[in-house]
């Protein structure tokens, strides 16, 4: 993978702490403001599609515990039955 370099600001004590847990982890600096990068890049990232696809019938109120639960034992009974499609 390809990286780009950039200049940001960040806080004395941000960077403490990120050199010690680079120390104690045995890897570089720029690894860990990588990864919180990516985390915080990750976390603010607008999808093209929904997260939840898939929609259930019910009665029109809030479920119980117990019909979640068979609920989604159904459906994973009804996927897993040979020559069904998901």
């Amino acid at each position: 993978m390809s990286m780009k370099r950039t200049n940001v600001y960040a806080d004395p004590e941000d960077l403490a702490i990120i050199k010690e847990a680079a120390k104690r982890r045995g890897v570089s600096e720029a690894e860990i403001i990588r990864q919180g990068i990516h985390l915080a890049a990750m976390a603010n990232r607008v999808w093209d599609e929904p997260l939840f696809s898939r929609t259930f019938e019910g009665p029109g109120r809030t479920p119980s515990r117990g019909e979640v639960r068979d609920a989604v034992a159904d459906a994973v009974r009804r996927e897993s039955e040979p020559g069904t499609a998901a």
